[in-house]
């Protein structure tokens, strides 16, 4: 099981408090650092006033490349109504150049009505958001992976001769996940190097993980081929009352997250990752909710991830996780 950290980079953290928790999660040893990609805070899930936020998700990668030497780093997810796809594509060339080729893409078609309004975003229906995604991607995937120049002719896009430059010696590994029952599994069965599913219980990621088995078997395509993911948002504590304290720096309460996030002791959230393991489950993403609480980052690493090796090396052997620092 790989261990990555996520952070809400919209909820008013500065890069320097964003660099240093990716730097400590490099030390640490955890296998890869993402940056959530909003406009504005969401709902519901801070304190304060957001300052001095929202950061841009591509400038805080960019800078972390040269700040990184070995750490994943990536987006989930970015929004396909943020940039157009040539531009996007560009940003993220250069990203994965900058970095040796440590960058893995998140892409979803956005949801955050608000942050669009704000921003003079458009914000189109939610059909035309999935059509505009599903173009991103062929774009995306031919910009990294073709022959340049290349033409594309769709409905919402049009590129003409595009140099496809800079090209990385290794194409960003694509993401597409979310909740939906339909057009995700589907557009990831078909595209996609990694299928994510978020915040969701055990039950439902199984059903998630199944819809997308079903809709790549249906295209003639390997399951096998597509690592699978889950996103949960982490909240470990050494005692009751540490989890509570964590807890409560977010607007977030118990009873909303109970079955779909990992909170709790070091114990608890290991079996929970472990259950998750069980489903076929490959990557593990922390959203880890305060971006200065680097003692959370030891924490999980000191007391979680020892759990889970224990575990993985009882049932199969020794277990994939990389080892401590590295």
């Amino acid at each position: 099981m790989e261990l990555c950290v996520v952070v809400e980079t919209q909820q008013g953290s500065s890069y320097e408090e964003v660099s240093r928790f990716a730097r400590k999660a490099e030390d640490l040893g955890f296998d890869g650092f993402f940056c959530t990609d909003h406009l504005a805070r969401l709902p519901g899930v801070s304190t304060g006033d957001g300052s001095p936020g929202p950061l841009d998700c591509w400038l805080t990668l960019a800078a972390l490349t040269r700040e990184t030497h070995r750490i994943r780093l990536g987006s989930l997810m970015t929004s396909a109504t943020f940039r157009p796809p040539g531009l996007l594509a560009v940003q993220i060339a250069q990203t994965a150049v900058m970095s040796g080729g440590r960058i893995d893409v998140g892409l979803g078609a956005g949801w955050y009505s608000a942050e669009h309004h704000s921003h003079a975003v458009p914000f189109p229906p939610t059909v035309e958001r999935f059509s505009r995604l599903e173009e991103q991607i062929r774009i995306l995937r031919e910009f990294f992976r073709g022959t340049a120049p290349f033409t594309f002719e769709g409905r919402h896009y049009r590129l003409l001769e595009c140099p496809a430059l800079p090209r990385p010696d290794r194409p960003p590994v694509l993401i597409l996940g979310g909740r939906g029952l339909r057009r995700t599994p589907a557009l990831a069965a078909r595209y996609a190097d990694e299928f994510n599913v978020p915040s969701l219980s055990l039950q439902d990621t199984a059903e998630r993980i199944r819809l997308l088995k079903d809709a790549a078997r249906a295209g003639a395509r390997d399951p096998a081929e597509i690592k699978l993911s889950a996103m949960q948002l982490a909240c470990v504590g050494a005692t009751p009352q540490e989890v509570a304290d964590r807890l409560a720096r977010s607007a977030r309460r118990l009873e909303d997250l109970a079955d779909r996030s990992l909170i709790g002791s070091p114990a608890e959230v290991a079996e929970r990752i472990a259950a998750y393991g069980n489903l076929g489950v490959q990557r593990i993403y922390l959203k880890c909710l305060d971006p200065t609480d680097l003692s959370h980052l030891e924490l999980i690493a000191s007391a979680v991830r020892p759990r889970l090796r224990v575990a993985v090396a009882g049932e199969t052997g020794p277990g994939p996780l990389s080892p401590a620092g590295g």
